[in-house]
């Protein structure tokens, strides 16, 4: 999910200006997460009184959270000239300044507010602490202490509170962030932002009824507040996905909510693209879709558009579609890219290279992909478990070696929670990829397949596939030794499990029998008739047994 983004700050400015009514309105909106009806009022604000440096940082801010920094600065600038509370805005410049890891630069525009401020005023405390949660890179820990200054001076404040509740979210502090958000209410009983918090503590404790119980009391107390619709959403998409056999109803709801927030907000580009990351997560691909295509007849339309169109591209069978609009949106320098961009034009890429029914994976189209998928794991190496249902797509296309490519990829991290499975199709995949007719062994790789399932095999002991398939894959390299010593650990494995497991085995007994009997006929052939005739114990009529006792007399 998007990092959190604390907007509810701008609700502090109520009451300081002249234009105090409206920028209340302007509040409201932003606290409902309308935010061009904010841009409105705000800009009809600045035109009437272009001195308000207040309103000017309001407008920064809503900037910032719409992800339009340059348009951010530019009233941060300008409100640096205005007669009225110019200061607020170097705030501003210092969030900019952290958002561009220039903390040095920010700390300075931050101190000298500081150092300005009037023994009673607190409010500066907060706006800072804010623009170091709200930071690309956020420092909670930074914004707890300036808040708990802030508290030292008022600490009946609700915005204080409220702040300290987001400082202590952000920081995982779950106990004092609750006590925060309770203590802002009781103060601020209209601050339903703050009860609307409860709840989604209550949602990332997993206790998704009792969260549902606290989002239906904001509903009660107003039931146009757009923000608490959306929260239902996460949570019912949360709970879904806990726990699957609730997955296509809470999906359903939770699509169905996240429409009511829609309608309640001013159905911005910003509003829009939040929506879009959701009917992602949900996997409705067939609505993202539609959405897309009209975002994009916006003009100047944000290239994250371009994701949007990629995805549902690949998801909905147009992999030329797909192709385009992300290697458009991955070559746009503004386009701050994620794992999932390289893994779907990785996804595409592949797809067009085997269509159904394909022998082969062109060698072109197969590197091209890869160097996506790496990408991908450089940005974020959870996405390594990706590998895995791409890997099995291929594997069983029977691509063999295409797969272990893709294996190759994701088989090195014991953290992961498919290392053992994606060892083991490692392994299968470059020996099946060295069994097909007319294939030419390749030792290297075969090693490869060795150290996968030895991987296996101490991760996991009794996974006694991977004992018999590493017996098999030394065979092929010819490592006669290695290859007996394979099987008879086989042999061992099983026969301790008792008679049942050795008639549910049988063949692949025979197969170690007769391969270590082979082994042993060139230089021990009592050694080699003692493992024939274990084959004949177990399969009487085998043809392989019988001849070769006849050939060692």
């Amino acid at each position: 999910m998007k990092k959190i983004k604390f907007f509810s700050f701008v609700l502090l400015l109520t009451g300081f200006m002249a234009n105090a009514q409206d920028i209340a309105q302007a509040n409201k909106a932003i606290d409902a997460e309308q935010y061009e009806k904010a841009k409105g009022i705000l800009k009809s604000i600045i035109k009437a009184k272009p001195d308000s440096g207040r309103a000017t940082f309001l407008l920064g801010n809503v900037y910032l959270t719409q992800n339009m920094p340059d348009s951010a600065r530019i009233f941060f600038n300008k409100g640096l000239t205005a007669k009225d509370e110019a200061k607020l805005n170097s705030i501003g410049l210092g969030q900019l300044d952290l958002d561009a890891k220039n903390t040095a630069a920010a700390k300075a525009k931050f101190d000298a507010i500081v150092s300005e401020m009037r023994r009673k005023d607190f409010e500066e405390y907060i706006f800072i602490a804010r623009a170091y949660m709200n930071a690309e890179t956020p420092d909670y820990k930074k914004a707890i202490d300036l808040l708990n200054i802030a508290k030292e001076k008022n600490g009946n404040d609700p915005q204080v509170l409220l702040a300290l509740g987001d400082a202590y979210y952000g920081n995982k502090d779950q106990n004092n962030a609750y006590s925060s958000y309770r203590n802002a209410y009781q103060a601020d009983n209209s601050l339903i932002r703050a009860k609307m918090q409860l709840g989604v503590l209550l949602k990332g404790a997993k206790a998704y009824t009792e969260a549902i119980k606290a989002y239906n009391e904001v509903i009660a107390l107003n039931p146009n507040y757009g923000p608490v619709y959306r929260e239902l959403a996460e949570n019912y998409y949360l709970w879904g996905n806990n726990e699957p056999s609730t997955y296509k109803e809470n999906i359903s709801k939770a699509l169905k909510k996240k429409k009511k927030y829609m309608t309640l907000t001013d159905y911005s580009l910003i509003s829009r693209m939040r929506h879009a990351d959701f009917l992602i997560l949900a996997k409705d691909f067939k609505a993202l879709e539609v959405e897309a295509n009209k975002m994009k007849e916006i003009a100047g339309v944000n290239p994250r558009i371009l994701r949007y169109l990629g995805y549902a591209a690949y998801e909905n069978g147009n992999v030329d579609g797909a192709i385009k609009a992300l290697t458009d949106y991955i070559s746009n320098p503004s386009s701050k890219l994620i794992a999932l961009d390289y893994l779907f034009l990785g996804k595409a890429k592949l797809k067009k290279g085997m269509p159904e029914g394909a022998k082969s994976v062109d060698a072109n189209v197969l590197n091209s992909a890869l160097v996506d998928f790496k990408k991908a794991i450089e940005i974020d190496p959870l996405a390594a478990l990706n590998m895995n249902e791409i890997g099995k797509e291929l594997y069983e296309a029977k691509l063999f070696g295409a797969a272990a490519s893709v294996f190759e990829l994701s088989a090195n991290n014991p953290e992961s929670n498919n290392f053992l499975i994606d060892n083991f199709y490692l392994g299968n995949s470059i020996y099946y990829n060295n069994t097909y007719q007319g294939a030419k062994v390749d030792k290297v790789m075969l090693q490869k397949a060795d150290t996968a399932f030895g991987n296996v095999i101490t991760a996991s002991p009794e996974t006694f596939d991977a004992i018999i398939f590493r017996a098999r894959t030394n065979k092929l390299m010819e490592s006669d030794d290695m290859m007996a010593k394979y099987y008879q650990e086989y042999i061992d494995a099983i026969t301790a499990k008792g008679p049942e497991e050795v008639t549910k085995n049988k063949a692949k007994l025979v197969e170690a029998y007769n391969n270590i009997a082979s082994h042993f006929a060139n230089f021990d052939k009592p050694k080699a008739k003692e493992f024939l005739n274990k084959t004949l114990a177990v399969d009487p009529t085998n043809a392989y047994a019988l001849e070769a006792i006849k050939l060692l007399k």
